[in-house]
């Protein structure tokens, strides 16, 4: 997860971008640290309209990190 990358380079904080997007600063924090199992494509919707960006800007796939 890119998250934290895209809203340095947005210039907006978490705070700032969970309250733009109707999220927890918590759930946001899940989102932005890697933590989280899941990712509504709303919310993901929400994000990347924000920040401007596209789902792969924020996304990223690294195999052979499952914790399973």
């Amino acid at each position: 997860m890119n998250l934290d990358v895209m809203m340095a380079r947005r210039k907006i904080s978490l705070t700032e971008l969970a309250e733009r997007i109707d999220l927890t600063t918590a759930n946001l924090s899940i989102l932005k640290t890697g933590k989280a199992k899941a990712i509504r494509f709303s919310t993901l919707e929400a994000i990347c309209r924000e920040l401007d960006c596209q789902p792969a800007d924020i996304l990223e796939y690294v195999n052979g990190t499952s914790e399973n």
